[in-house]
């Protein structure tokens, strides 16, 4: 049986048939619901779920907001053990963790430009989570704050420019999705 058109429908209109949307769906904020529209490749159908709301390594979103929101704190640590990132520049990124990472970083303006110039935000959203994941693996194996007694060293403040700069580019990509970058979670 056809739904009777609203009063100001033309004769013989129908109502368009009633939305349908995974159990759960309505339950995801405007950041999640965007990311699950944005991240798969156009010809992919987006998954919405409460998946998106699982703070947890297996959700994609989570892992690139974590990985901002950890370059965030990583920074106010830095100003309290006093290391100071604007000390003279070298080139100390020599562990495969920090060359992936700036690799990472330097292809940034070019996977921006390619996925609107395509039209494929899901360039942009994989990227992210390439960069989330390799910080994640350099906060891991390559320590930008000094540990008990050490002194800060130049090291220290290397790295703490190169997870500044990684955070920059998270935020400034999750802001180009439209969607928000927490300095905590």
């Amino acid at each position: 049986a056809a739904v009777p058109p609203p009063a100001t429908a033309p004769p013989g209109a129908t109502a368009p048939p009633a939305a349908t949307a995974p159990p759960g769906a309505f339950a995801l904020g405007v950041d999640e619901m965007r990311w699950a529209l944005l991240r798969p490749p156009g010809e992919d159908v987006p998954r919405l779920g409460r998946g998106l709301l699982e703070q947890r390594e297996a959700n994609p979103l989570f892992r690139v907001r974590y990985a901002h929101a950890r370059t965030r704190a990583l920074l106010r640590n830095a100003q309290d053990l006093g290391v100071r990132i604007d000390s003279p520049a070298r080139d100390p990124y020599r562990h495969p963790a920090e060359t992936e990472l700036l690799g990472l970083i330097a292809d940034f303006p070019r996977v921006v430009e390619t996925a609107a110039r395509r039209r494929a935000p899901d360039r942009l959203a994989r990227h992210l989570e390439r960069l989330a994941d390799a910080f994640l693996r350099f906060q891991d194996e390559c320590p930008a704050l000094p540990k008990g007694d050490e002194k800060p060293s130049a090291v220290h403040a290397a790295r703490t420019r190169l997870a500044d700069a990684t955070g920059i580019v998270l935020a400034d990509g999750l802001h180009l999705l439209g969607i928000s970058a927490p300095d905590h979670i």
